[in-house]
């Protein structure tokens, strides 16, 4: 392991260290978190406008999946980072991106069940990909003697429903993993934003966007979903 080295002040190794980063390149390079919250880490503004100075191309690189590039884009802007939506890269449009460019899936089960935010459905949108769940308040109660009726004789499922993408999801409930359970179990990929089980928020951690997958895997037997964000 390559040992660390504190350039503040030593302006020869900061121009060493830059000229590292190369966006002509395969040579990509992470230069780590930025803020936490809403406090941005000293130093991060310069830093970026110094890249730009010297002609480096910025990707802001986030597993949030609430949260589209649009809506990245504001929060940047609101922290004093001037960024476009093109320079955000995220897990919900990299699902996006993965669902409509690579795996393809053909018509007639091309909907895709979503456990997760407004952010996964606006990029869903942006690829003209559709959905059902997320959001939707129709999914936002408690299950009932009907519902598990008609879940397990498929009467309430979408037969287009081709995928079940799970990402973070602050009303995830029992009906729609139940959902979700049905349609993997019929037959629909398996994909996820993100498998962080954990993630860091006032000082402490709370439930990520792994913890709502995690008891479909469990339930599908130990079969994992294609993670679709930043290592």
């Amino acid at each position: 392991m390559a040992k660390s080295r504190y350039l503040t002040g030593d302006k020869a190794g900061i121009q060493e260290f830059i000229d590292r980063f190369d966006s002509d390149t395969e040579d990509t390079r992470r230069i780590g978190v930025l803020w936490s919250g809403d406090h941005v880490f000293e130093g991060t503004v310069g830093t970026l406008e110094l890249l730009r100075s010297k002609g480096k191309q910025i990707v802001f690189v986030t597993n949030n999946s609430t949260k589209s590039r649009a809506d990245y884009k504001k929060k940047l802007e609101g922290l004093g980072i001037p960024a476009s939506a093109d320079e955000v890269f995220g897990s919900a449009y990299s699902a996006a991106i993965y669902i409509s460019r690579i795996l393809r899936p053909p018509p007639a089960q091309s909907t895709v069940f979503v456990l997760g935010e407004s952010g996964i459905e606006t990029e869903l949108d942006s690829e003209s990909i559709p959905h059902v769940g997320g959001t939707d308040p129709a999914y936002s109660r408690l299950i009932t003697a009907q519902d598990y009726n008609a879940i397990a004789s498929g009467e309430a499922l979408d037969p287009s429903v081709g995928v079940v993408l799970a990402g973070l999801d602050y009303h995830v409930n029992y009906l729609k993993l139940s959902y979700a359970l049905a349609y993997l179990r019929r037959g629909a990929k398996f994909l996820a934003t993100n498998l962080d089980v954990t993630l860091p928020s006032a000082g402490s951690l709370f439930p990520g966007a792994g913890a709502i997958s995690a008891p479909l895997v469990a339930m599908m037997g130990g079969e994992k979903p294609v993670e679709l964000g930043k290592p």
